[in-house]
Parts: structure tokens; sequence; C-alpha cells
């Protein structure tokens, strides 16, 4: 456990070492899209995630989202993931700032085959985006990692640890739970994975998960929610007791997801 601990030191400490610099091109947001490809989601599952992120980058509301910024562009990468050390950079950071930007973008994703990994490491997935802000060539005062995923984190270092070391570095978690699946006891995932994103996963200023329940609504639910990610969220009043996630106790068990792997593997 001290190993496993220092070593999680370690990781987030080396995450701060990067920074922007003064050539860095200033763009309104700053957006990495993770991207659950586990083994667990079926390839239409896969393919109509694929879909939604291509049509949805390339959709006017989100375009008009963007030229509403107040400057007018947005930088944006897409990785896959899966498991500890199962991550895949599919399209690297991208200036998009009309429709020319999108389409190139969104043909570098098209372009390549989804993967298809083994594991679900949100820990692991957080921390391998937001290193991907480091030296990336832009600068903002938004930084947003979207994960989407079908089930809680069963692999690599507990996802409250490194969700704080992540947000303590500024940058904010939205989520995508996909909630497609009706059987839950044959497998890793939970009928309430969006409790799970909203008490484990998401965080910082503005966070916020949209659901996808119905394969269906898919695409739409993508849509919406590059929309409010790029739009942002409006400022609120907040109670004091709400001021501070990480302080909220959690209406549901952050190691639901190992537990069960450890269920599954040990029956």
């Amino acid at each position: 456990m001290w190993f496993h601990m220092t070593l999680l030191a370690g990781v987030a400490s080396s995450l701060l070492v990067g920074g922007a610099s003064a050539e860095d091109m200033e763009v309104d947001l700053e957006l990495v899209l993770a991207v659950d490809v586990s083994r667990s989601m079926d390839p239409a599952e896969q393919d109509l995630q694929k879909e939604g992120y291509i049509a949805g980058l390339q959709h006017l509301e989100v375009l008009a989202a963007i030229r509403a910024g107040f400057l007018g562009r947005i930088a944006v990468t897409y990785a896959e993931w899966a498991g500890p050390g199962s991550h895949a950079l599919i399209a690297p950071w991208t200036l998009i700032d009309g429709e020319g930007s999108a389409k190139a973008f969104t043909d570098a994703i098209a372009s390549r085959p989804v993967s298809y990994l083994h594991g679900t490491s949100i820990s692991g997935a957080l921390l391998f985006a937001s290193g991907l802000f480091d030296d990336n060539g832009f600068r903002s005062t938004r930084q947003v990692i979207d994960v989407s995923g079908d089930g809680p984190n069963n692999m690599g270092y507990p996802v409250l640890q490194v969700r704080e070391s992540v947000l303590n570095r500024g940058i904010t978690i939205n989520g995508l739970p996909i909630m497609i699946h009706s059987d839950y006891m044959g497998g890793y995932s939970i009928p309430n994975l969006d409790v799970y994103y909203e008490d484990c996963v998401i965080g910082g200023p503005g966070a916020f998960l949209v659901s996808v329940e119905s394969i269906d609504r898919f695409a739409e639910a993508i849509r919406r929610k590059l929309v409010m990610e790029i739009a942002g969220a409006a400022p609120r009043i907040m109670p004091a007791a709400e001021t501070n996630l990480l302080q909220r106790e959690p209406r549901i068990d952050c190691l639901i997801g190992e537990k069960l792997r450890r269920r599954w593997m040990d029956p």
C-alpha cells in the first residue's frame, strides 16, 4: 500500500511539471475527449460512440458554440482508453475554429479503427488525459477532460485519489456514463452508473454529466454535451456546503468496480 500511494504521488507530481509558454496559442477551451473502448461495449455501441463524436463536432450547434466564444476557437484531442496503460491517441491536439478544421479533425478520428482494449481504468484514463495538456501548444483559462464509460473503475489506482490530483491542477472533469446494458449482474457494470460518475468521477468548476440510456439517443447526448462544454457553465452562487466536491460523502461506494472485479475473478 505504501508503494502504491508513493507511486501515485510521483505520477501526480510529474503532471505538474508542464505549463503554457508565451508562444502557445490562446484558445477558449482545451478539451480532451477520453473515449471508453473496453470490451464491455459491443461493436455496435463502439461504432455509435465514434460516429456520435464525428457528427457532433461537425454539427451546426457545436460550431456555433465555438464561434460564440471570446476567441472563437478551441483546441481538442481525441484518445481511447481501457485498462491501465491501455491508451491510444487517435487524433492529436487540433485547433478548431470552423467547418474546415472540424472536418479535418473528425477525418483523423474516422481514419482509425476502434481499439477494443481490455479492462476499465477510469483512473488510468484521467492520468493519461491530464498529461496531454502539458506542452500541447495551446493555453486557455479552461482545461476539460470529457470521459465516457460504461462501467465503474475496476483496475489501476482508486479513482477518487486520481480525481483529486487532476482537480488540483485546475482541470475540470465531465462525464458521459453509458447506461445501455440491462444485464448488470453478468459483468462489471452497475445500474446507477450516473450516480457513480457524479460522486466519484466528475469535478471542477462547472462539472456536469450527460448520461446515455438508449442507443438511439447516443449522438444527441454527445452533441448536447459538447455544446455545454464549449459554452461553459454559467457561474452561480453555491452554499458553503457545496463548494468543495471532495468533502461531500459519496452516495455510492467508489470502489464498487474493484469489488465486482474481485468477486468475478474469485467466485
